[in-house]
């Protein structure tokens, strides 16, 4: 008698995973390679990496001929790279924790009003000229405005002790709603200039990025990736229903405002320096699922990878498709995730034979 085989499938999906994971890295390596060396002043990759690797006392490749190569690379270009590199990666486990959270791939950071939230903070902050925080007075303002909209989101959305998720959608909606009617109202008593900050902040932009901002975002961003491996297996069984998911030991209310609270801090740390930049936490999540499944660990990894390569080939396309302009980076997130969240919308609605 013979036995099936069943580990060819298991084998296939972990070659898969294999290739994918190669893949985002090599791709990632590649990109920032790419983006650091590209601008008015070109630096050819070997050059990048001797300028990189040369202080810690590998010499393999050539320093910049140009006198001014590696200062360019140190002051703007590095600075810049990573801090796209990390927004990318924290935006897009933001959105894999919501939508583990909500249950739905259509769910994003925006859900919970943190984007909105931190808009209204770095535009009162624009508008009314305060300076309590010296240069970081924007960046603070956001941050804490973003993480306070998503804490009015889910106090207000509890009844009974619990949160309903479709309460908490709705909420979301109506806090987002006000929000961008405060972000109005501000840019209508603002000047010429707070109106061009107010609007070009809600664009998203890396111009700027400096180590000092690189250093506030790193541990935020790192704190938040161990925290998203830590509740990974929770985050399983809660794929399998609430009910389920309790009577196998997930307190879900205690899970729910964690994620919560991850998502706010992730989204409000990146946002707070890179302005508003829409999509990544939806199309990357997803794309990772289809190809690696529901299992949330492996799925952490994959989206900041994913988040990671999608954000450097942005600012790099920000930087290079019009000469000698910086277009808005969430601009072209838009322009890549509005077509594929209505694509989304389409396959939803074929998987489950209509809207209702």
């Amino acid at each position: 008698m013979t036995l099936p085989r069943p580990a060819a499938p298991a084998s296939r999906h972990a070659a898969s995973k294999a290739i994918l994971f190669t893949g985002l890295w090599v791709a990632l390596v590649f990109a920032l390679l790419a983006s650091a060396g590209t601008g008015q002043l070109a630096i050819p990759p070997s050059e990048v990496l001797g300028s990189l690797l040369q202080p810690i006392g590998i010499d393999w490749f050539p320093l910049p001929t140009h006198p001014a190569g590696d200062q360019t690379l140190w002051a703007i270009r590095f600075p810049r790279v990573v801090m796209a590199a990390l927004v990318g990666a924290g935006l897009a486990v933001a959105g894999l924790l919501m939508q583990a959270v909500f249950g739905n791939p259509l769910a994003e950071p925006g859900v919970i009003g943190v984007s909105s939230g931190a808009a209204v903070g770095a535009g009162l902050s624009i508008v009314f000229g305060l300076t309590f925080f010296g240069e970081w007075t924007t960046a603070v303002f956001a941050f804490i405005a973003g993480l306070g909209a998503t804490l009015l989101v889910y106090f207000m959305s509890r009844a009974d002790g619990k949160t309903e998720v479709v309460t908490l959608v709705l909420t979301g909606i109506a806090v987002n709603a006000i929000a961008g009617a405060a972000i109005a109202l501000l840019t209508f008593l603002g000047d010429t200039q707070s109106r061009e900050q107010i609007v070009f902040w809600q664009l998203g932009s890396m111009a700027g990025s400096r180590w000092s901002q690189v250093i506030i975002v790193a541990p935020v961003i790192a704190l938040g990736l161990l925290i998203s491996y830590m509740v990974a297996r929770k985050l399983d069984l809660l794929s399998l229903g609430e009910r389920n998911a309790r009577h196998l030991g997930v307190n879900v209310e205690v899970l729910r405002i964690g994620v919560i609270v991850l998502v706010s801090l992730l989204v409000g740390a990146a946002v707070a320096f890179a302005g508003i930049i829409a999509f990544v936490g939806l199309v990357i999540p997803h794309l990772m699922r289809m190809v690696l499944g529901p299992a949330h660990l492996p799925l952490v990894t994959a989206s900041a990878l994913g988040g990671a390569l999608l954000l450097t080939l942005a600012d790099l396309g920000a930087r290079t498709i019009v000469p000698m302009a910086d277009l808005p980076i969430g601009m072209l997130t838009s322009l890549v995730g509005g077509p594929f969240f209505f694509w989304l919308l389409r396959r939803t609605r074929k998987r489950s034979g209509g809207w209702g």
